[in-house]
């Protein structure tokens, strides 16, 4: 029987609230991931942090800088499962997918940053590998991008763009109130 959907929270790191990273767009978003890992705490359903640790030296992500870090409002606890990442996709690289089978977890609530990038890359992987998904729209958040002619496209409008791929696809795009209603009121941690 599975126990419950994960709440997988991805990329939030401090680098993202820089303004090196860009225009971006929902800036409710914190907020709203905030609420919803105060929601899964409280109830000691499943939780996983992912974290982007670059390659490139240059990056604001590179390892072992501020940048790298978690944002203090999104500290994993100790037994909450952490992802460290190089590529966009959490899957890739990591032992996320044999870990999730192994808990008996099959239902994935996914919040982050950034819609087009991360978010939608293990989004689409965890909908090709059978898994139930979920994007809470108004949790993620994007930043503006030049499409491949060369024209300037918004925020709002790369992060419609990724959300318009995944819905319906890969997974389910799905409001915070929807999100709130995955878990029931009580529930069992991991170790019952």
């Amino acid at each position: 029987m599975e126990k419950s959907a994960v709440l997988m929270i991805i990329d939030m790191q401090q680098g993202m609230s820089w303004p090196q990273a860009g225009e971006r767009n929902n800036p409710n978003a914190e907020h709203e991931i905030a609420e919803l890992l105060a929601h899964w705490r409280s109830i000691h359903a499943p939780i996983v942090h992912v974290r982007h640790l670059s390659t490139e030296p240059e990056s604001l992500f590179w390892p072992d800088q501020d940048g790298a870090l978690f944002q203090d409002a999104f500290q994993p606890l100790a037994d909450e499962k952490v992802i460290e990442k190089s590529v966009p996709d959490a899957f890739i690289y990591s032992d996320l997918e044999e870990w999730l089978r192994s808990e008996n977890l099959h239902t994935l609530l996914v919040v982050g940053v950034s819609t087009n990038n991360s978010v939608e890359s293990t989004v689409r992987s965890a909908g090709n590998l059978g898994f139930k998904t979920y994007v809470v729209g108004s949790a993620c958040f994007a930043f503006e991008k030049e499409d491949f002619f060369g024209q300037s496209r918004s925020a709002d409008e790369v992060h419609a763009m990724s959300l318009a791929n995944l819905h319906g696809e890969y997974a389910t795009v799905i409001t915070q109130d929807e999100a709130f209603a995955l878990l029931p009121k009580e529930h069992t941690s991991l170790s019952d």
